[in-house]
């Protein structure tokens, strides 16, 4: 059996249907970059409420960030061959395949709390794009491109103005994540201004 089954009777960030019996745990297997599972039970409906994962034929697969953020929720189980991966083991495997994993999560996990729809955005040059509230991919564009920055980096004038001109081009607005220490997010829209 793939999942098991509860009833909710409130709603969280994920924003399930009250009173709605739905699978309750996505067992998901990963591979390479991607953590991959059927495209049916608690995945569909998952995908269908509030966009987690990319359908691809039978298949739904899920980015890094988003597979952290659905083992955190306790919506997924992720397996490796015959054993179950925990968040702190994924987190460790998951940063040798992409460094920047823990930065891009937080900011990740920011703001599905929020209750926004988060997708990459890596044909935008860029690492999430963002609906606004109550607008799932498909209906409309997202309203955002967002990259995410610690507090301690630094960025040069020419790799900003890129971003700037990357957010301008696809008709996105520019937010700049910075995260610190505490993994506290401030967010920072860019905008182009005529004189």
């Amino acid at each position: 059996m793939l999942f098991k089954e509860r009833t909710i009777m409130s709603k969280n960030p994920i924003e399930f249907v009250e009173s709605t019996t739905i699978p309750e745990t996505i067992i998901a297997h990963w591979i390479g970059t991607k953590v991959v599972t059927p495209h049916e039970g608690a995945a569909a409906t998952l995908y269908d409420q509030s966009r987690f994962g990319e359908p691809s034929g039978k298949k739904i697969g899920y980015a890094l960030v988003e597979a952290l953020y659905l083992i955190e929720k306790e919506k997924l189980t992720l397996a490796e061959g015959k054993k179950t991966i925990d968040f702190d083991t994924f987190v460790k495997k998951a940063r040798k395949e992409e460094p920047n994993l823990w930065l891009r999560y937080v900011v990740y996990r920011d703001l599905r709390n929020r209750g926004y729809i988060v997708k990459t955005a890596l044909k935008f040059g860029a690492d999430f794009r963002v609906y606004d509230k109550g607008i799932k991919p498909g209906e409309d564009h997202a309203k955002w491109i967002i990259y995410p920055v610690h507090e301690g980096s630094t960025t040069t004038w020419y790799e900003f103005s890129a971003k700037n001109r990357v957010a301008h081009s696809t008709r996105k607005r520019l937010l700049i994540a910075i995260t610190d220490e505490e993994d506290d997010v401030t967010y920072y829209e860019i905008k182009w201004t005529k004189p």
